[in-house]
């Protein structure tokens, strides 16, 4: 008899929601935290951030009075955690992810000893969100790299930082053992175009922004990765920890076998982060590459053995869409091209459900290990009328997204979870603006960080929590 696949989401199933530190909890100096990438970035409305900066465009923007920081304010989480997750456990939320800011537990990330006010913050988060029946989910490191390891090391340029890197991380697993079960080191480690500095802490008069050299800090990260992984596990074996990618798969722009090719090699390069962190080793395409451009980026024979360690028990993915490619843009820096056949929204970024599910096929029939959504949502301008948010458009996205997910679930994928990306409205890590609404949960705070704070249920809140309530069995497929 042959074994049917699961048509509903698997019992157990991990709903819920992600956000960072830095997007949320403000308080940008206080209780010894040290500087870090995000609170260097200044609100310009209509623009994204510009993700170069040098060690004077650094030292400006620490001592800027005029300017205003949105995530050195954010939506005051590292006051407000308790209200907010209890918000977040009526609407029944099985699973919060967030990260901890390397910046406040090694305020320089050189110390020998962390900072105690930092972990005390992170031992209450934790605390109370188990007490609400909530699993953390830890991301080790969201662009939170101490601004001091750029200054002084040149950020992931240096193989000095990984031991850095790994002091911070013994720290985390010992403290939470038992507390904590999954562990995400890096978070969406194949960003490296957009997020250049974010990434890698390598300032521009320092490190040329080229990139052979944001592969040597990759590579660093990669090892770093592997290390803490094998770190994690031999402290405590209960510990499961993600590879996690954006997924950045492609479509040919048309069926010429020139495109067809060109979308081959952008998804050779787009797996190669898990080639490494899953399988354990660089694929021989990367060799290929690297032989083709003339780079050097530090690969050393004994790397080899830390990746073979390290793999990853599970692949944790962000999604916000396929990109197009052809012949012409592989070659480019941003290789994407518009597809008439796939939605956007305000912002321009995709709405292409039924991706999801094409990238998780994908994902699986490659690596055979369990699957976790970690980033799933939309930005949508929100209105307050008479006290409410009826935000249909979000509840569409939602509808569309979960109906593909469950259906790569009847697929035979193992899907551990969906996150939402974030369950409450946060400043937004691209523009560094609150009108990009995430949440189920308003928060009443405009772009240049004035209002009361004060939190409201949008439609989708009942909508979601119903959705949760009943494991998914609402979505049709």
């Amino acid at each position: 008899m042959i074994k049917r696949n699961s048509k509903e989401f698997p019992e157990g199933f991990l709903w819920g929601g992600a956000v960072t530190a830095t997007q949320t909890e403000g308080n940008w100096d206080v209780d010894g935290k040290g500087v870090c990438p995000p609170d260097l970035y200044a609100y310009q409305e209509g623009k994204t951030q510009n993700d170069l900066m040098s060690t004077e465009e650094i030292k400006a923007a620490i001592e800027d009075k005029v300017n205003y920081y949105p995530r050195r304010h954010a939506i005051d989480f590292y006051n407000t955690y308790p209200q907010d997750i209890a918000l977040l456990r009526e609407l029944g939320i099985k699973c919060f992810r967030t990260s901890i800011n390397w910046a406040r537990i090694f305020p320089n990330g050189d110390e020998e000893l962390p900072n105690e006010e930092g972990l005390t913050f992170y031992d209450n988060l934790i605390d109370e969100l188990i007490k609400n029946d909530i699993e953390p989910l830890i991301t080790i490191s969201h662009f939170e790299m101490p601004i001091n390891l750029s200054m002084k090391y040149k950020g992931w340029y240096s193989r000095e930082v990984i031991d850095f890197y790994l002091r911070y991380c013994e720290v985390l697993f010992k403290r939470y053992k038992g507390k904590v079960k999954y562990w995400v080191p890096f978070d969406e480690m194949n960003l490296i175009h957009r997020e250049s500095f974010s990434q890698f802490g390598m300032p521009s008069d320092l490190v040329e922004n080229s990139l052979e050299n944001k592969l040597r800090g990759l590579h660093h990260k990669m090892i770093a990765s592997c290390a803490a992984t094998k770190l994690a596990h031999d402290i405590d074996e209960n510990n499961k920890i993600a590879a996690m990618i954006l997924t950045q798969y492609a479509y040919p722009k048309t069926s010429s076998p020139d495109d067809v090719l060109a979308a081959l090699h952008n998804d050779q390069f787009e797996n190669y982060y898990l080639d490494v962190l899953v399988r354990g080793k660089y694929p021989k395409t990367m060799f290929r590459f690297m032989e083709e451009q003339g780079f050097d980026i530090g690969y050393r024979l004994e790397d080899e053995i830390i990746f073979e360690n390290g793999k990853a028990d599970f692949i944790g993915i962000s999604y916000y869409g396929n990109r197009t490619v052809s012949t012409e843009s592989i070659h480019l820096e941003n290789p994407a091209v518009d597809n008439p056949n796939i939605a956007k929204n305000d912002w321009n970024w995709l709405t292409d459900p039924v991706g999801l599910r094409y990238t998780l096929n994908k994902i699986y029939d490659q690596y055979q290990i369990p699957i976790f959504l970690m980033e799933l949502g939309t930005g949508v301008h929100d209105k307050v009328e008479n006290g409410k948010i009826h935000d249909r458009e979000r509840i569409e996205f939602f509808e569309e997204n979960l109906k593909q997910l469950k259906l790569a679930i009847s697929d035979g994928v193992p899907i551990m979870g969906c996150l939402t990306w974030g369950p409450i409205d946060i400043v937004s890590n691209s523009s560094a603006e609150m009108s990009k609404r995430y949440g189920f949960i308003y928060v009443d705070i405009d772009d240049y960080g004035k209002g009361t704070g004060k939190r409201l249920k949008k439609d989708s809140f009942d909508w979601f929590q119903n959705i949760i309530k009943t494991n998914g069995k609402r979505i049709e497929n």
